[in-house]
């Protein structure tokens, strides 16, 4: 189910991309990308590129052994070149930053909020998500995307025999929502987040439940009927990004 129509100003600013205030940009999933994982999913939302892969574990942490509960967690990653100067590899570094950390955990939150965990039993399923090409809400396009590969990795289980059913009660996907120039809008770009009064990313399910949302005020606070606008927005994208999955989804054999 998917909310009410936002309400919109009657003379919407002009995105740097031409797009309507309540307007996705491009998005494509392309299924079964890579080869050898389990499930894959290469994932654009117009110029950012996420590959997220799952992998199938025969462990879980330390503090589910015995339990009888799976467990999904997640690894994001910026390629060097995913953005207009070379990132360094965190690697190299040593260490990851808080900011990988706290988008890594956002999505195995946001994945584990849809699986049904006695079914899956004591496996692991690894969502690696590595940002090919960066242009705002990276974090968005590798829950969705990510869904995709989880389907397909628990669909991979179920037709090998390890599992009878596909431990899924539902979908998830992510959209990011903001306000640029004073009007709300959905699914920010870099030019759109990066001059943005307030920005927000929404993780729901496919019919509309919260999993998680995050919002920032940048310039001053907004007010609580704006980020009703927002929500609504979102609800909105949340629907065609939870059809696109499902389209995808059915077309895979």
């Amino acid at each position: 189910m998917s909310g009410p129509s936002p309400t919109l100003p009657d003379s919407p600013v002009t995105r740097p991309s031409g797009r309507a205030p309540d307007q996705l940009r491009p998005i494509a999933l392309e299924p079964g990308f890579a080869k050898y994982a389990e499930g894959s999913c290469l994932t654009r939302f117009g110029d950012t590129h996420v590959l997220c892969t799952a992998t199938v574990e025969d462990r879980v942490p330390p503090f589910l052994k015995g339990t009888g509960l799976g467990w999904i967690t997640a690894e994001y990653g910026m390629l060097p070149r995913s953005s207009p100067q070379r990132i360094e590899r965190e690697a190299a570094r040593g260490r990851q930053s808080g900011r990988t950390q706290e988008i890594q955990r956002l999505i195995g939150r946001s994945l584990r909020a849809v699986l049904d965990r006695p079914a899956l039993g004591e496996l692991q399923i690894r969502i690696d998500c590595d940002v090919i090409q960066a242009d705002g809400g990276t974090r968005t396009a590798a829950i969705t995307g990510g869904y995709v590969a989880l389907v397909l990795a628990c669909r991979h289980l179920r037709d090998i025999g390890r599992l009878p059913h596909i431990p899924l009660n539902g979908s998830v996907a992510a959209v990011s929502c903001g306000l640029y120039q004073g009007v709300p809008v959905l699914d920010l770009d870099y030019a759109e987040d990066s001059h943005a009064q307030a920005d927000a990313n929404f993780v729901l399910t496919g019919d509309c439940g919260i999993v998680e949302i995050q919002a920032t005020a940048e310039e001053r606070w907004f007010a609580e009927d704006q980020f009703q606008t927002l929500l609504d927005l979102a609800r909105t994208g949340i629907a065609d990004l939870t059809a696109l999955q499902t389209k995808v989804l059915a077309a895979v054999p």
